[in-house]
């Protein structure tokens, strides 16, 4: 399989690459983006990378965007990590613009598609207190009312809600013996009333939120899809998120790679670089070539999903995901190891790439969700 790139598709890399290194390149920059590195997104920043036209990439032309490639937003969340653009809301985003697309009205694909591609953020919720790896346990109900529904209940973790100009919420509307019948995908405006977002601290800074329904109404038109129908819906759709975490963090961990590597070539003990010591060199040497088969697995699944949007993934996708975050958080651990008291001081990034890649072995179905289901698809 050929896995080389076009020149457009170099040509694309090579311009994130410099809008990066221009817009985003310093710590100074950085910080100020995203309020001394609380935020992890930065709406002036994805503002600017919406006229460019880079947020609509997978997006149709006839609702903005310009029908670009699963592999083309691959790239260009793998530059963007790599070059520690703080966009943040831009995984959620695509991972509800891939459900738009696929169940979405005319309506609302005019309305939610149209405006990610000029800069809109949006969210899911999946998660509750009592449903995290066993999402079909979910409770958060919407029950019918005359015009549409009511929402009650609780979620929690989901990312971006504060940012989000939607939240599309996945509420049990039937109760059956099934856990997995009676969900129904439903879009919720993140002002409406009903709906109290409240931020959760955490040791990556302000990026996820607990979500309070309290007899929340939604009409009948925000139904995405068809209802009863949310958890089929779900599954058509894992499968790309976990390529688009991976995606993300294979960017973290080439970046965490190459500030480590520049650093052991500059750092001196003992009279020597300390990238010349054999156990550094040998470490090194390992990381590079499990990064070189994170960035084939990536291209790898993403050229599936191209060749047929429809096709379900379970075993690749988890092994995507799997192997890519396993991958970034050791290289991050790794470079932090290298560098030392620097590696964990705020005055480099080494610390802040650690922080970010520690939970994406959590997030999107943890790393033993993924053994579980590969092994399941091997038939054990």
């Amino acid at each position: 399989m050929d896995f080389s790139l076009t020149d457009e598709q170099r040509d694309f890399v090579a311009a994130i690459r410099d809008f990066c290194r221009r817009e985003c390149g310093t710590r100074e920059q950085r910080e100020r983006l995203t309020d001394g590195f609380r935020d992890h997104h930065s709406a002036e920043l994805y503002g600017r990378m919406a006229e460019l036209g880079w947020l609509g990439v997978t997006i149709p032309e006839r609702y903005g965007g310009s029908g670009g490639t699963m592999l083309d937003a691959c790239l260009f969340m793998e530059e963007t990590s790599r070059g520690l653009a703080p966009i943040g809301g831009y995984a959620t985003t695509l991972i509800v613009a891939g459900a738009t697309q696929r169940f979405g009205t005319e309506e609302q694909k005019r309305e939610i598609l149209g405006g990610i591609a000029r800069g809109a953020v949006e969210a899911i919720a999946m998660t509750e207190p009592e449903a995290g790896s066993d999402v079909g346990s979910l409770s958060c109900s919407a029950e019918r009312v005359e015009g549409g529904f009511r929402i009650n209940g609780q979620k929690v973790f989901c990312s971006n809600a504060h940012i989000a100009a939607h939240v599309l919420v996945v509420a049990r509307t039937r109760r059956t013996e099934d856990k997995h019948e009676g969900l129904t995908m439903i879009w919720v405006p993140r002002d409406v009333e009903g709906m109290e977002v409240v931020p959760i601290e955490t040791m990556g800074g302000r990026e996820t939120n607990h979500l309070y329904f309290n007899d929340c109404f939604a009409p009948e038109e925000a139904v995405l899809g068809e209802v009863d129908r949310g958890w089929a819906q779900l599954m058509a759709g894992l499968n790309v998120e976990r390529l688009i975490l991976a995606a993300t963090q294979l960017g973290i961990a080439r970046r965490a790679f190459e500030d480590a590597l520049a650093y052991v070539k500059e750092r001196r003990q003992f009279g020597r670089p300390i990238g010349s010591f054999q156990a550094l060199q040998h470490r090194l040497a390992d990381l590079a070539t499990d990064l070189e088969a994170a960035r084939l697995m990536t291209y790898w699944v993403a050229t599936l999903v191209d060749e047929d949007p429809d096709r379900m993934l379970p075993r690749e996708a988890s092994m995507v995901k799997l192997f890519v975050t396993e991958v970034a958080k050791r290289t991050t651990l790794e470079g932090m190891q290298m560098m030392g008291g620097y590696g964990y001081s705020s005055e480099y990034d080494m610390e802040r790439l650690v922080r970010t890649a520690l939970v994406s072995t959590i997030y999107g179905g943890t790393s033993e969700i993924q053994r579980n289901i590969i092994a399941k698809a091997l038939g054990l």
